[in-house]
This record gives structure tokens, sequence and C-alpha cells, in this order.
């Protein structure tokens, strides 16, 4: 069930949701900055329309939500009457890995060799420098994660048993609005509906395989638990974020701020990190492509997620999510 109350504190005139009464199945919803709600099933006629088959057409859709978005006299009702679901249920889902730079040029110092015996500082600038040449020479790294993993944006977190070290990391979130494959990084922007905020959890001691570490890492299991990846609450339209790498990104821990970075920091911005995947994926509307996490995840505070955590996550222009952390019970 939802944790927390929504809100709609977010940019531009209106967002998309999903959303559903006690009672009801899940609808697409406008939801406007006074906290109302349009059923878009009833604003489009279509019984069966979804999140993703408006952004199947969001080119034809986009200028019919301005329009509703702006129409006074219809039958809106409170934000406060729903539960807000996962705006979208993706076909697929692209995550980065080590694309900011202060927390890659962090896990460099922390991850010193024992017999480096240079000053912190001398190890940082040599942190910067490969991080420099990186983001001028080098490419992203992405994996795929699993849709079955995405939840709401207040439902619980359920920490699984054979979890030993879950961990936070709030990230913006692309939504793609039409298909793109082999796109350029200055046309990739056209292809993206808007953005959302995901918390992309991972289980830290799964992620590097003990019994073949010759493999490397094993994201499957690292990060596609059911409900690891709270997403949401809204799907706000790029047009109504001027500048997605400026965005503040922040998460805190039972009211204590862990994560709070620009996406500035980004190594590879939105567009490098759309055209990358599209080089080998079929983008499809309403697939995600996760830009990374910045400094500030567990590992770094050496506090891990465990029973009964608080996780308050917000971006700038996006809203807000706040996921309770829920022990698996046998």
């Amino acid at each position: 069930m939802n944790s927390g109350s929504p809100s709609a504190a977010f940019a531009g005139p209106f967002a998309l949701g999903t959303l559903s009464t006690p009672d009801g199945p899940a609808f697409p919803a406008l939801v406007t900055p006074d906290s109302q709600v349009l059923d878009l099933r009833v604003a489009f006629a279509e019984e069966r329309l979804t999140t993703r088959r408006l952004l199947d057409r969001w080119e034809t859709a986009l200028p019919r939500l301005r329009t509703l978005a702006g129409t006074s006299g219809l039958a809106r009702k409170p934000l406060a009457d729903f539960r807000v679901h996962a705006p979208v249920e993706p076909r697929q889902v692209f995550q980065s890995g080590a694309n900011y730079r202060q927390h890659v040029i962090d896990l460099h110092v922390a991850h010193r060799d024992p017999a480096d015996e240079r000053s912190e500082e001398e190890r940082r600038a040599e942190a910067a420098e490969i991080m420099d040449r990186r983001a001028a020479e080098g490419l992203p790294y992405v994996f795929t994660g699993l849709p079955s993993a995405v939840t709401g944006p207040y439902d619980d977190v359920v920490l699984p048993a054979w979890a030993e070290k879950p961990d936070w990391e709030l990230e913006l979130a692309v939504v793609i609005g039409r298909p793109a494959h082999r796109v350029s990084a200055g046309e990739a922007l056209t292809y993206v509906a808007g953005y959302t905020i995901a918390n992309d959890l991972t289980d830290r001691a799964a992620v590097f395989r003990r019994d073949m570490p010759q493999i490397g890492t094993d994201w499957l299991r690292g990060k596609n638990a059911p409900g690891f990846t709270p997403l949401g609450p809204w799907i706000v339209p790029a047009e109504s974020l001027a500048e997605p790498d400026d965005l503040r990104i922040t998460l805190r821990l039972n009211g204590e701020t862990m994560q709070d970075e620009s996406t500035k920091d980004m190594i590879f911005d939105v567009a490098r990190l759309v055209a990358y995947v599209s080089r080998t994926a079929r983008l499809l509307p309403g697939d995600l492509v996760l830009t990374g996490s910045p400094a500030g995840n567990g590992m770094h505070w050496g506090r891990l997620l465990r029973d009964g955590d608080v996780m308050d996550g917000s971006i700038t222009g996006l809203g807000a999510q706040r996921t309770h952390c829920v022990a698996e019970r046998s």
C-alpha cells in the first residue's frame, strides 16, 4: 500500500500519473499543480487507455494534454482521493553506472591499494584526471534492468531476506516518447517525452559473484528484486524542464540528508546516454533510461538499509517520493 501522502509539486502546468481508487483499476491521469486530477480515459474517450499508450502517440497526445491542462470546467477530483502508482509500465529499463564524477572519484579514493602510499589529495587528482578523460573520450556504462522491479513512489520496499547490503541510489530517469535507434546526441533529446524519479536500489553484496569472481558483476540479483525500483510519482514533460542537466537530487534517510548533488556532475549527460543506448537497442515509448546515482550512497556512509527505514527522495521540478523499508517476512 502507499506509505506517503501524494504531492503535486512539479514544474510546468501539468504532469502525467497513473492512479487508482481503492476498488478500481489503475488509469492514466493528468495532474495539475493545485493537486487536481483529470481521468484521461474520459478525456480521450478510451476506456483502455494507459500512460504507455499515450506515450506511444506522444507527438499528438502532448498538444491535447496542454489544452486539457488549460481548460476550466472539466470534471477534476482531488489527488488525495487516489493511490499513486509508478507513472508508467516500461517495456525496457536501461540503468547507468559510474556516471557521476564526484561519486566515482570517492570510490577511487576509498578503494585504495594498500601499497599506494600517496596522499588522498594526490589520489583524488589522479581520479579527476581519469574522469575528465573518460568524459571526453570514453563511453557510458549501461546495463539492463527488469520492469518487474518497478514499484510505486509511495509503496513499501520489501528488503529480501537474502539481501545482505541493500543500498539506495536516487536517480533522474528519462522517459522515452518515440522509437529511437541509432540517434545522435544532437537529436537525442527530441526522443524524450519527459522525466521522473527512480530509486535504483542495489544489494551491494550480490553485485560481485563470490563463487565466480572472474565473471564480474551480477546485476540480475543485485538490482532486480520486486520493488527495487520505486518510480515516480509523475512524468513531467520535457518541455517543462528547461535544463535536465542541472537538477538537484536529494535523498534523505529517516530525515537525514544522504545524497545532495546536481545532475550537472554527470559524466555523460542525458543526450549522450540516450544516444549511446540507441546505438545498440531500439528504444520504445515508455522505456526508461536511468542516468546514474550521485555520491552519498549507503556504502559511502557505512549505513545500509534496514527494516523501518524511511527514504524521502526528490529532484528539482519532478516532485518527491517516500518509501518505507520492510524486512521480508517468512
